[in-house]
Parts: C-alpha cells; structure tokens; sequence
C-alpha cells in the first residue's frame, strides 16, 4: 500500500511538471497584431502603456517602423527601368552626397550618412532622381552598409549595364555612438566597384577625386 501511494504522488509530480513546462514555453503570437506586440514590449521595458505619454506610442512605433521597412515591398529594379534613356555619352556619372537613414538589423538602431554613387555609360543613362530612389529602397530596411552598398551598385550594374559602377557609403552608426564602446566621432566608410571602377586604377581615382572635392569634415 505505501508503495502504490509512491507510485501516485509521483505520477502526479510528473503531470504537474509536464503542465508547468506547457505554460512557460513557447508562446504563438501569430495572432498578435503589431500594437500589442509593441505594447507589451512597453511593459517588459518596465513601462506603464497607459500613461499620457504612452498611450498612443505602440500605433506611433508601428507606423514608423512600416515606412523605416517599406523597402522590404518595392521592386528597386522597376523603378531603373521605367527611367533608362538611350544617350550617346560615354563620360563618369556621378550622383553624390545622397542622405542615407537606416536601421541597422543587428540591434535596430540607427545609421546614417551619405552615399555617392558613379557609372560610366554604355549608351544609356538612368534619371538622376531615381538614384538617390535606389538607395531609398535598400536603405529602408533592416541592414547593414556593406550589404547596402553592394546591393546599390549590383542593382544599378544589371539594369543599365553600363562600363562600371563605383558606390562609397560614408555612416554613422548609433549602435555604435549610443551604446558599446560609445565612439560618438568615428565613421564607417564602404565602397563596392564594379567593370572599369575595378578594373582601372585611373578611374577609380577620378570617382574618389570627384567626390571628396569640397567635402565637408562632417556629415
């Protein structure tokens, strides 16, 4: 009789293990919608949503991060090809000191900066306004700037073909500024080449020449 009660009780242990381990582990939250989830990130943060201050924040933050990541949803290709024009120039482009604002997808912080962008023709050019659209599009997303850099000149490589593509990305990064090491004067600079930017030493110092001619010290 003492036995079959041991045998019991620790049945019952086991089950109410098993129940517990069901209550504390993975929760779906599938079925949230985008405001609770920020709502309830407010409260792990310690905060009260309901306060003045709060009360609107979770709709706030699930705006602006749409816009920050709208880029996710646009085809950069189609805006290129709904801008090439066939044009019998064969000398450097160079679009510069485009503004670049981005989130960096390793804390979602933060990083901007400027970007220029140079091609050389090969019978056709692109609108001047889409470049900076270009980098709009990859830049409004969760990044990092040596990705977004390649993307930028690998795009603009494959939809006009051109002799080359050179882009320099000049940043700063908060995740850096705000938190870890907090370097608040330091920079990144990235660059990706493409055709005669990578083939030719010549050209490529022309596009670093005409860039940092009359370049401010900060950005």
């Amino acid at each position: 009789m003492p036995v079959e009660k041991k045998s019991v009780s620790r049945e019952l242990s086991v089950k109410q293990v098993a129940a517990l381990k069901k209550m504390t582990g993975p929760v779906n939250l599938s079925g949230a919608n985008t405001e609770d989830l920020l709502r309830e990130l407010l409260v792990r943060l310690g905060e009260d949503p309901e306060r003045d201050g709060l009360i609107k924040t979770p709709e706030r933050m699930a705006k602006a991060l749409q816009y920050l990541t709208k880029g996710n949803h646009e085809d950069p290709a189609s805006v290129l090809q709904g801008a090439l024009f066939d044009v019998n120039y064969d000398e450097m482009v160079i679009v510069k000191d485009i503004e670049m604002f981005s989130l960096c997808e390793h804390h979602v912080l933060p990083f901007y900066g400027k970007v220029h962008v140079a091609y050389i023709p090969n019978g056709k050019v692109v609108g001047l306004s889409k470049i900076p659209r270009l980098v709009d599009i990859f830049s409004r997303r969760l990044q990092i700037q040596e990705r977004l850099t390649v993307q930028i000149a690998e795009t603009l490589q494959e939809a006009i073909q051109p002799q080359g593509v050179g882009v320099v990305i000049e940043a700063r990064h908060m995740c850096v500024m705000m938190r870890g090491v907090e370097k608040q004067h330091s920079s990144a600079v990235t660059s990706h080449m493409l055709g005669s930017f990578r083939l030719s030493d010549k050209t490529r110092k022309e596009f670093l020449a005409l860039i940092r001619n009359g370049k401010s010290e900060s950005f």
